[in-house]
């Protein structure tokens, strides 16, 4: 399954909607509600406002949506949802709209504006779901057919994993979970499911197991005497990218992370691991993207100048990359300005501490004001970082942290951030004692994450930079 090839549609399709419906209203308000109000038939001309419009107002919509979270979980579709998320939606948009471009045309009395903001809600609406149910309902048939679905890892291996893949297996209408085998747990008589999956390895390698498999979904089907588990292996299954499902008897031992919902009468919970509410993590993934935008045309000029003295100080390029475990345990490469002499570390992973003399004299002032992390702005629109998020760490630290704070990797929940809670409470690390000290701060942040906190850790950033208490 193409994931971006299906929002592209949906997107191509809602911009076409929103563009007919605008357009039709255009001509609407010419042929119909002007002529009302100065007793005359007024000439349907297209003027340079109605082109700016129509790309304008298609534009917001696009943006409206992706902020609401309509174009996430895309094959995931119910036609009956999708209507009252329409409806909802173009609601909102249609009141936005109407009262920001609207609402001050010369009417001939206040029934007009009803005429006009119904018109122009019935025609957006009405195409916008025309469009979407053409497309939700192809794929609908396309997953009750098998000819696509998502690749599902089953956990567990006894009579309730058995029979729960026999129900799903004879569905009439599948709900387009391929299975790709099973992870058994201990004490599970594997025998059972062998005759119907492979099995792919044990609980230990479910990492690995989801990897090697591009595994997208998950059902735990363990049996009652095996839900002491359950914790370790949510501890896994949040810090991937997969959806996880669950038989209902798990709901009491789930407390605050399960919502209920059903596969095409499947008897199985959804386990949300969502952070944010989906508006707010698409916001503050569209404010990470324009403001950092911004942040790299404004710090251009102060880029170009620290590059200069960082040539002139020491040898050795003015960009220094270095691999970093982000997002869902996944390695990329964070980009810094050079603040230590070349070949600092030889090979061995060294944190800096005060008065390092690998530290350079422009380094100490970089880091001082952590203009050494503006190369990081293009890590945030790449999307590896986010502005606001626990500070990346390299695996070799990382595997030091887990042996004493396990719960460490409930932060690969998060995109890492350019600065953090802990960073601006504590500071740089210079040891592993500094980073577990460091750690209740970021856990506070994973525990409390919201656009509101983002901000504040932002401001309080801008501070620490101004003042030059950086470490």
């Amino acid at each position: 399954m193409n994931r971006k090839l299906q929002v592209i549609k949906y997107m191509v399709l809602d911009f076409l909607a929103a563009a007919i419906s605008w357009t039709a209203f255009f001509i609407y308000r010419k042929a119909v509600i002007e002529p009302q109000r100065f007793g005359i038939d007024i000439p349907i001309e297209f003027t340079t406002q109605y082109y700016l419009g129509l790309f304008l107002i298609p534009a917001f919509w696009i943006l409206f949506y992706y902020v609401t979270g309509f174009y996430d979980n895309i094959y995931r579709r119910s036609r009956l949802l999708e209507l009252g998320q329409t409806f909802v939606t173009s609601l909102t948009g249609v009141v936005i709209v109407f009262f920001a471009l609207i609402l001050d045309d010369y009417v001939e009395s206040y029934k007009s504006y009803y005429q006009l903001f119904i018109t122009l809600f019935g025609l957006h609406f009405g195409l916008t779901y025309l469009f979407r149910l053409l497309i939700t309902t192809r794929t609908i048939h396309r997953i009750h057919q098998r000819k696509i679905g998502f690749n599902t890892l089953l956990i567990g291996s006894n009579v309730k994993a058995e029979k729960l893949f026999r129900e799903m297996a004879n569905q009439k209408h599948p709900a387009g979970n391929l299975f790709a085998g099973y992870v058994g747990v201990e004490n599970n008589d594997d025998r059972i499911l062998n005759q119907y999956l492979p099995q792919l390895g044990k609980l230990g390698n479910l990492n690995e197991i989801i990897q090697k498999n591009n595994i997208e979904e998950v059902i735990i089907a363990v049996e009652t005497r095996e839900q002491e588990k359950l914790n370790s292996i949510l501890t896994v299954l949040e810090n991937q990218q997969v959806t996880i499902w669950g038989i209902p008897e798990l709901y009491d031992f789930l407390s605050g992370t399960v919502k209920t919902n059903g596969i095409y009468g499947s008897p199985l919970i959804k386990i949300s691991n969502g952070l944010m509410p989906t508006w707010q993590a698409n916001m503050k993934r569209l404010l990470d993207v324009v403001l950092s935008i911004f942040a790299v045309i404004f710090f251009f000029p102060v880029f170009i100048i620290l590059a200069i003295m960082i040539k002139r100080s020491s040898k050795g390029p003015v960009i220094y990359k270095q691999e970093r475990i982000g997002r869902f345990g996944k390695p990329f490469k964070i980009y810094k300005l050079r603040s230590m002499v070349l070949d600092a570390e030889n090979g061995t992973p060294a944190l800096s501490f005060e008065n390092d003399e690998r530290i350079t004299k422009v380094g100490r002032f970089l880091r001082k004001t952590h203009l050494d992390e503006i190369p990081q702005f293009f890590n945030v629109i790449m999307g590896d970082m986010s502005l606001v998020g626990p500070r990346p760490e390299r695996r070799y630290f990382i595997e030091q942290i887990i042996q004493k704070a396990p719960h460490y990797t409930h932060l690969h929940k998060l995109r890492p951030g350019i600065t953090s809670w802990g960073q601006v409470k504590y500071g740089y690390a210079s040891n592993l004692n500094e980073m577990l000290e460091r750690l209740p701060y970021d856990m506070m942040y994973l525990k409390n994450i919201s656009l509101y906190v983002d901000f504040k850790i932002l401001i309080y950033t801008v501070m620490v930079s101004l003042k030059a208490n950086g470490k």
